[in-house]
């Protein structure tokens, strides 16, 4: 099991905003954004 479902929705979308905001890895970014359209939710950008 990936560690990334244990996440709950929002510290999911923090951890996305977050990454963005700091220029973290592509695909750590890519990662986090797979996660968040396999739940089904809308993100804001």
């Amino acid at each position: 099991m990936n560690g990334i479902v244990l996440l709950s929705d929002s510290i999911l979308l923090n951890a996305y905003h977050q990454a963005i905001q700091l220029k973290l890895d592509r695909e750590f970014i890519e990662l986090l954004m797979a996660e968040i359209n396999r739940r089904n939710i809308h993100v804001q950008t």
